[in-house]
């Protein structure tokens, strides 16, 4: 039974498709869109997988919150006491020159982008080499990223940009656009220096439109009494009150000494102090693992019994706490709200970039489509033209065979010859008995050397007339030949001149699929193969066919005409000879038969196989007609599979495009 059972379950895992189930929230929403936009019938390109990852990564970053001002107003400070850290240099000059992303890590280092592209890391240490900007080296640095392994960081991302009114016009432009992309700012400002008209017009020019994500922090609120802090907030929170959604006085500089001397903090740093001595000790004295627990139980004993009331109260009048509400209960849920709105108008961004592509390559078919329907008129008309001109042309071929036969019939006709015979008549009467009469009468003969003579013999009348006759019938097969070789080169000029362009088509995106216009320029360079050669190959078939017809009238025309008079000066004479014998049989009864022209012209044209002639010249439904007719229905069925055949190509994106929308509306 365990046997069955294994069986039927690796049956299931192989033939079976199995649903994949996602997280919960937007990380498994973007999952879910990501593996429908990255299904094989799509063909999706590298870069599309890229930016479906990013968005997870996306997703998944944590919270940014940028903290800006003017120059000198502690920001450094500030970031270090929301860090509970001195990791940021600081001083009375203007050090801060580049953007600096403070982000989760497991350990403390330091990682300089550069403006080519180019990373490095260094120790965090030397934070300070890499942000002074009056160092000229400096201009070559993009920005900054240094990485703690602190809690605050899981869920916050601080970024330190420099102040708005630096003297560089790249570092306020990089300003402006964290400002823009953050999920929340906070303005520090000097609390003496809140509310000058200078800071007003910086505000007014790059703060006006993030009022709901911003908090004004008034700094070194330290420095002053309580009556001088709570009139300079009130003012400040009047007079920029379209700024800042919360106006609050802090002290950076007591919330870092309180932070810093806090004992989960003192304890945090004693054990990254201790990890660092594991990791060293096992490279080399291990011996002094046990010293160093030793040291660290006691630095937690004597930490436990510091008395951190005076902390605690500094702590508390800083006022920090206030900010840290702040970003967890205004900024964070908005951040959290517009980071999931962006993501998904970007992922829907996404899907319109992709449907707009295919909207490229359905244009190529439905170009291809037009040409093929507009020409069909022009094609059927060059047809009828075809047999509009050479069934006159024919007719013409036919009127001179006609006048040869003509000239045959006449020139025989003019050597029928009299001459006299005679017959033997019994006399009538008694006396008569067995006595007979002769009797003198006319009877004809065809002098057929006088006829050859003139016909074919001096000057070859009716030689040149034959070879005049089929030169222009091969003439006349020959052109018919070309136009029809000029119809397929008319329908091919059309295809070739579509093909041009679209043998180079090319995304406009990267995020399009590299495959579906590849196999779209693969498409338009076999144009031949995929439209043309059933075009090419009918006409092919049709000229084969007139060319067959052609050779056989040909070889009926170039029949020895000799022959044919023969035959019929031959058939005349029998004709004579017969009546010759029943006149002398019963002269009472019948006379001696003398040809008339016409009945010699019927005769020439019967021995030469005019009516086949004549109904392939001249007849209503000849057979150019009946090729033109063949080749027209031909024409409309190739068109009308090869119409099919590209719609079928364009129906296939069409689809992908419906699926598109669909995996739109699911977003």
């Amino acid at each position: 039974m365990s046997i069955l059972n294994n069986f039927v379950q690796e049956y299931a895992d192989k033939f079976f498709e199995k649903e994949e189930v996602f997280e919960e929230g937007l990380v498994g929403d973007i999952k879910r869109i990501n593996a429908k936009l990255l299904d094989e019938k799509f063909k999706p390109s590298i870069q599309l997988k890229s930016i479906l990852d990013k968005q997870i990564r996306r997703a998944r970053y944590p919270m940014e919150v940028a903290i800006t001002g003017q120059f000198s107003s502690g920001k450094s400070t500030f970031l270090n006491a929301l860090l509970s850290r001195n990791i940021l240099p600081t001083g009375i000059t203007p050090v801060t020159s580049k953007v600096n992303f403070i982000n989760y890590g497991e350990e403390y280092k330091l990682k300089i982008t550069y403006n080519s592209g180019a990373q490095e890391y260094a120790a965090i240490d030397a934070i300070a080499d890499f942000t002074d900007q009056r160092k000229d080296e400096m201009n070559d640095i993009k920005y900054l990223t240094l990485y703690a392994p602190m809690d605050i960081l899981k869920d916050i991302s601080f970024v330190d940009t420099p102040g708005l009114n630096s003297q560089s016009q790249s570092d306020t432009d990089t300003t402006r656009k964290v400002l823009r992309d953050v999920g929340g700012i906070i303005w520090l400002t000097l609390i003496d220096n809140a509310g000058k008209m200078s800071e007003a017009e910086v505000l007014e020019e790059y703060m006006e439109h993030f009022k709901n994500k911003s908090l004004c922090v008034l700094n070194q609120k330290d420095k002053f009494s309580q009556e001088q802090i709570e009139t300079t907030t009130n003012y400040v929170s009047d007079k920029f009150a379209k700024y800042f959604a919360q106006v609050s006085p802090i002290s950076a500089k007591m919330a870092l000494e309180s932070r810093a001397h806090h004992n989960d903090v003192l304890i945090e740093d004693k054990q990254d102090k201790l990890l660092k001595n594991i990791k060293n000790a096992l490279s080399g004295n291990i011996a002094s693992i046990a010293k160093d627990l030793d040291n660290y139980y006691k630095d937690i004993n004597e930490i436990h019994s510091l008395d951190t009331s005076n902390n605690d109260k500094m702590l508390k009048e800083s006022n920090i706490q206030v900010v840290l509400d702040f970003i967890n209960n205004t900024i964070r849920p908005q951040a959290a709200e517009a980071k999931e709105f962006a993501i998904k108008k970007d992922l829907k961004g996404i899907c319109d970039i992709l449907v707009k592509e295919y909207g490229t390559i359905l244009g190529v078919f439905d170009s291809l489509t037009e040409i093929l329907k507009t020409a069909e008129d022009d094609v059927i008309a060059n047809f009828d033209e075809i047999h509009k001109t050479y069934s006159k042309e024919l007719f013409g071929v036919y009127n001179a065979l006609e006048t040869i036969m003509e000239k045959m019939a006449h020139e025989t006709y003019k050597n029928i010859k009299t001459q006299k015979a005679h017959r033997f008549e019994e006399k009538s009467g008694f006396l008569s008995k067995d006595n007979f009469e002769k009797v003198e009468y006319d009877t004809y003969w065809i002098d057929s050397d006088n006829v050859y003579k003139n016909l074919f013999y001096d000057d070859q009348t009716i030689d040149k007339m034959f070879k005049r006759t089929i030169k222009d019938l091969k003439q006349i097969e020959l052109n018919v030949d070309e136009d029809f070789r000029n119809i397929y080169r008319n329908i091919k000029m059309r295809v070739h001149r579509w093909q041009e362009p679209y043998e180079l088509i090319r995304k406009h995106r990267e995020i399009a699929s590299d495959t579906e216009f590849s196999q779209t320029r693969h498409f338009a360079a076999k144009v031949y193969e995929n439209v043309l050669r059933d075009y090419h190959r009918a006409i092919l078939e049709n000229i084969s066919a007139l060319r067959k017809k052609f050779a056989y009238f040909n070889g009926a025309l170039s029949y020895s005409y000799i022959q044919t008079t023969q035959a019929t000066i031959a058939h005349f004479e029998q004709q004579i000879a017969e009546s010759v014998h029943l006149y002398e049989s019963e002269p009472t009864k019948f006379s001696v038969y003398h040809p008339r022209e016409d009945e010699i012209l019927t005769k020439l044209k019967a021995n030469f196989g005019f009516e086949k002639i004549e109904d392939f010249l001249t007849s209503k439904r000849n057979y150019l007609f009946k090729i033109i007719k063949y080749s027209k229905e031909q024409y409309l069925e190739i068109n009308g599979g090869r119409i099919e055949f590209v719609n079928s190509k364009k129906g296939e994106y069409l689809q992908k495009i419906e699926d598109l929308k669909a995996i739109k509306e699911e977003i």
